[in-house]
């Protein structure tokens, strides 16, 4: 029995339904030591800290994480978009304290709703623009900028009381490749990898993040196997010479990167034998029998010796350190929730808004948002920002959608024109549709949310992400409004 809740103690499974079904009631009563939430599960917050509480009532220690990036991840805030500008936004701002600011709410969000553990930051470099995954998720192509905000990410998230997991170990910045579909490749040297890929994890060590996420990348410098299966990237490198002593948390084993080549069980093994701590499992069968396999293969997997009962036992002792680490941190909780509350989100988007020409709205205008399907680590149920920001200043603002097949609306017409596009540098086929629009319409406005190409149209506005308020910022001042709402004097 001991082995067995031991087992269960490094699992970290997602589930369906904004209430604990019933084979998660039992996981939990047999020794579960976390579980994953995603928008699936969270309504609104809430409903999210009564689900939070259902599952400490289970299990007071499990640990609840999450993924809440800001900006385009967010998953407590996907029915609206973040109310907080993304990495990349926070990178052109270039403020450690404005970072490390946002992080601090976004724990204060986190925390008061009972969760313990973001899957965040994102602390690759995007050395690849290309990069189909990470993009504006990164605080940009420059290491020394990503090291320096994502220090300071992680200390304003962990001074809220939630712990920090700087992702995706050693870095999945310079891909071609989204491992939510395949195993990307990093055709790089060790030395690049060191001074470039490595450095951001350096400095979040430095930082004492609580955990790191290993991503499913395959480094022919350093393995021939994906690093979350890869003793030399796990023991060798991030414990051996980096030094990283907290919780290592694999990315999600349902990920095709290494589900289109070894089965789940096998996949939760292999990642504990090399140095994984917790294993992430984000999609779990219906009555849970998925969870108590993956329960099974690793309890076997020691009586077979494939896995050290000691390596078991001290990746259980790492999740109960993580448990140990929050309980202490009740009373930063306790300060983060009674601070006020301001625009804070706003002004960290309006800080990194690049403008171009004088992109000015008088009137309401036809906003075509240009969107293409989002990568699988975003919500796809998260509407775009910038016509509904834009319809709260300028009523009768109509919105209309066009994605990849879809024929260009008529733009003919007296109202102002705004064309809202998401990485047209990297895609084809919105270029084209934007093209085409702008020889309808040259007197259109150009609102760019993911990484900035060319300026094009009458007027240009770079967000550097999509999150609701980046999309709030580019409306005020399309609108010609302050940055932030002016404060009513009291009578």
């Amino acid at each position: 029995m001991r082995l067995e809740r031991m087992a269960m103690s490094v699992l970290q499974p997602g589930f369906d339904g904004t209430e604990p079904p019933d084979w998660l009631r039992r996981a939990l009563g047999d020794g579960l030591g976390g579980v994953v939430l995603f928008a699936r599960n969270l309504p609104d917050q809430r409903k999210a800290a009564d689900l939070v509480a259902s599952i400490r009532a289970e299990s007071p220690d499990v640990i609840v994480a999450v993924d809440e990036e800001g900006g385009s991840v967010t998953r407590l805030e996907a029915r609206t978009g973040s109310s907080w500008p993304g990495n990349h936004a926070l990178g052109i701002a270039d403020d450690i304290a404005l970072t490390e600011h946002v992080a601090r709410r976004i724990g204060r969000l986190l925390g008061t709703t009972g969760i313990s553990l973001d899957y965040a930051p994102v602390a690759d470099v995007n050395a690849n623009p290309d990069n189909p995954v990470i993009g504006v998720r990164s605080f940009g192509a420059d290491p020394e900028l990503v090291a320096r905000h994502t220090a300071a990410w992680v200390d304003g998230l962990q001074s809220s009381g939630v712990a920090a997991c700087a992702k995706h170990f050693p870095g999945h910045g310079d891909t071609v490749a989204d491992s939510h579909v395949e195993l990307p490749t990093v055709h790089v040297s060790p030395e690049i990898l060191t001074e470039r890929d490595i450095r951001p994890f350096r400095a979040a060590i430095d930082a004492d993040v609580r955990a790191i996420m290993c991503g499913h990348l395959l480094v022919p410098a350093l393995d021939d196997v994906p690093a979350t299966l890869s003793h030399t990237v796990m023991t060798g490198l991030l414990r051996g010479i980096l030094g990283f002593q907290g919780l290592i948390v694999t990315d999600a084993i349902e990920m095709r990167a290494v589900a289109a080549h070894w089965a789940p069980e096998e996949i939760a093994v292999r990642a504990l034998s090399v140095g994984a701590d917790a294993v992430c499992a984000g999609i779990s069968s219906h009555d849970g029998s998925s969870v108590y396999a993956l329960r099974d293969a690793i309890v076997a997997a020691v009586h077979d010796g494939r896995l050290p009962e000691e390596r078991l036992a001290e990746a259980s002792q790492r999740v109960q350190d993580l448990v140990d680490w929050h309980a202490r941190q009740a009373p930063a909780r306790a300060l983060a929730a009674a601070e006020p509350d301001d625009d804070l989100g706003l002004t960290a988007a309006a800080a990194a808004l690049h403008v171009v020409g004088e992109p000015r709205l008088e009137e309401a205008p036809l906003v075509v948002e240009i969107v293409a399907r989002p990568h699988q680590a975003a919500d796809s149920g998260t509407p775009p920002g910038v016509a509904r920001a834009l319809a709260e200043l300028l009523p009768g603002t109509e919105a209309i959608t066009v994605t990849v097949g879809d024929p260009l609306p008529d733009l003919d017409g007296d109202r102002p024109l705004v064309i809202v596009v998401q990485d047209a540098r990297r895609h084809g086929w919105i270029r084209e549709i934007l093209g085409r629009a702008l020889e309808s319409r040259p007197d259109a406005i150009v609102v760019e949310t993911g990484l900035p190409g060319p300026p094009s149209g009458a007027g240009y506005v770079a967000t550097h992400g999509n999150s609701l308020a980046s999309a709030r910022a580019a409306a005020r001042r399309l609108a010609h409004r302050p940055p932030v709402p002016e404060k009513e004097s009291p009578p």
